[in-house]
């Protein structure tokens, strides 16, 4: 059995847009039915969806499209092989305005204060200041220490609250597995 394209309506919408197939081609290859290639052609169906080129996308060529647009008999073949996709968004760094930066320091003291089991290089890492500074304000020896006002990082839009409870999470994964292996010593010190 054919894969349909990806966006399946949205492809269709582009096809409808741009090609002259007929609604029984572009329904086959986007795994629609024929009367709601038409709807789109009417615009009664997918009001508002983006037409998708599958051309750019790597599912058809254009040699393709042709060669289908001059017999309508012809199905079109979609490109069928792995996409892969790549996700950046851990390695894209958000830039903080010179304004919000004092809310860094800020945002460490909210996560030292509200969830201890977080290490420093985790609060670190997730407001976005160095492991001294951390460090210092959990020892109470940061330079500017008495102006610091805690406040939530999620709030402050340094952090996503998804990143705040992964971090957690793994914490609290840390905290079992050592005590597991204290117990585990214990044990075997009494033996």
């Amino acid at each position: 059995m054919s894969k349909a394209p990806l966006m399946p309506m949205a492809t269709a919408v582009w096809l409808v847009e741009n090609t002259t197939l007929t609604f029984k081609q572009i329904a086959d290859f986007c795994k629609l039915h024929e009367v709601e290639v038409q709807g789109i052609a009417d615009g009664e169906v997918a009001k508002g969806i983006v037409g998708y080129n599958p051309v750019n996308s790597g599912q058809l060529t254009t040699e393709e499209i042709e060669l289908s647009s001059k017999d309508e008999n012809r199905p079109l073949i979609i490109i069928d092989k792995d996409i892969e996709i790549k996700n950046n968004e851990n390695k894209v760094k958000k830039y903080v305005p010179l304004s919000k930066r004092q809310d860094k320091p800020d945002s460490a003291l909210w996560l030292l204060k509200n969830h201890s089991i977080l290490k420093d290089s985790q609060i670190a890492k997730l407001v976005g200041v160095t492991k001294n500074s951390v460090s210092s304000i959990r020892n109470k020896s940061y330079w500017n220490y008495n102006a610091l006002n805690a406040k939530d990082p999620v709030a402050m839009g340094l952090l996503t609250q998804k990143d705040l409870l992964t971090a957690i999470e793994k914490a609290e994964r840390r905290i079992l597995k050592e005590k597991r292996e204290k117990d585990k010593l214990n044990i075997s010190s009494k033996i």
